[in-house]
């Protein structure tokens, strides 16, 4: 049954325009809010478009969807200027601040902000808000896309109980009933659990962003192929092992990374030949479980001439690293060839990462 919380999803984006739309279609009070008016005005009428992998995933719903330059002022009585209860931020990184300073007037007295986004941003928010009023939510392998306005299309299969889609957490990873029910309100639309270990889970998506979004950016080639590429594949692999070699270093607790145990992956990064073959198999495998067209977010980005989240992905990973000391020269290599190709140096070809 649907709770009485007000929700707002600020950033409807193909996240944030996905679970909008299964909590409208759940029943639940919430504003869709984004800039793209073409886009607001299909998620109103005749709806949004959301498909996936099986039929009960495919369907239309008509969404209270707003343009983030006509939301009104806080307390409006039209209901779209809140108080709102709950404020999903799902915008690209690198509007975070910006995102949280915009929704700040709009959140109830008890009212809490939740990072749905790629990248480690709870503290972004946090410096905003406070921490009393910011959690995070991870959507683990959830892979959607939005090609034209109104419509998103999710490429892989449903979670189910073999993977949790969403972890939700506290910063301090406490147990909280706000946690419960920001998890509870997420399993409709997939698996969901609390995790008690939120900067772990935040690390473990970060390395598989890593490993899946700039190659696929840069090369040009769905996950698929690039899957396909020996040479591209075994980059992805050293990417994560670099990654989980600095996590480690911050003190994170892993899960596994794509399915695979992390020590499985930084074993194959340093040159263990079985455990590179494992890491091979299992991506190989993996190509099955999605479609051919599956691009990771950078690269829809990337084929639609926007801006990259590569400083607060693979960027992030080698800003941490020099921290510690560590070496990360494929993780340095890609976000160089993502600034190229962004820059105009370079076109998107396996080419613009062969020599990483």
């Amino acid at each position: 049954m649907a709770g009485e919380e007000r929700i707002a999803v600020y950033g409807a984006g193909a996240v944030g325009a996905y679970v909008g739309g299964y909590m409208t279609r759940d029943g639940r009070d919430v504003t869709l809010i984004d800039p793209w008016e073409a886009h607001v005005n299909l998620m109103r009428d005749p709806g949004l478009k959301l498909s996936g992998l099986t039929e009960p995933e495919n369907f239309q719903v008509k969404c209270n969807a707003v343009l983030d330059a006509d939301l009104p002022p806080p307390g409006d009585p039209s209901g779209n200027g809140g108080p709102f209860d709950v404020i999903f931020i799902c915008v690209k990184s690198f509007d975070t601040e910006a995102a949280a300073k915009r929704m700040k007037a709009y959140l109830a007295d008890d009212g809490f902000m939740v990072s749905l986004q790629n990248g480690i941003n709870e503290g972004t928010i946090a410096d905003v808000v406070g921490k009393d009023k910011t959690m995070g939510c991870i959507a683990s392998a959830i892979s959607v896309s939005m090609w034209e306005p109104g419509a998103v299309r999710r490429n892989v299969k449903l979670g189910g109980t073999e993977h949790i889609v969403f972890r939700a957490g506290e910063l301090d990873g406490s147990v909280t009933p706000r946690a419960r029910r920001i998890a509870e309100i997420l399993s409709s639309i997939d698996s969901a659990k609390v995790t008690e270990t939120l900067m772990g889970e935040r690390w473990s998506k970060l390395i598989v962003n890593c490993m899946r979004n700039p190659i696929s950016a840069a090369s040009g080639m769905a996950s698929n192929a690039c899957d396909t590429d020996d040479h591209i594949r075994r980059l992805g692999i050293r990417i994560g092992a670099e990654s989980i070699q600095v996590a480690m270093a911050e003190g994170y607790p892993l899960e596994k990374i794509l399915g695979m145990p992390p020590e499985q992956i930084l074993a194959a990064g340093q040159g263990d030949a079985d455990a590179m073959a494992a890491c091979d198999k299992k991506l190989l495998d993996d190509r099955a479980k999605r479609s051919d067209e599956q691009r990771p977010s950078m690269a829809q980005d990337m084929v639609k001439g926007r801006p990259t989240e590569i400083d607060f992905i693979n960027g992030f990973v080698v800003r941490s690293a020099e921290a510690h000391g560590i070496a990360v020269p494929a993780n340095a290599g890609i976000v160089a060839a993502i600034k190229a190709i962004e820059a105009g140096k370079m076109t998107p070809s396996p080419e613009a990462i062969a020599d990483i």
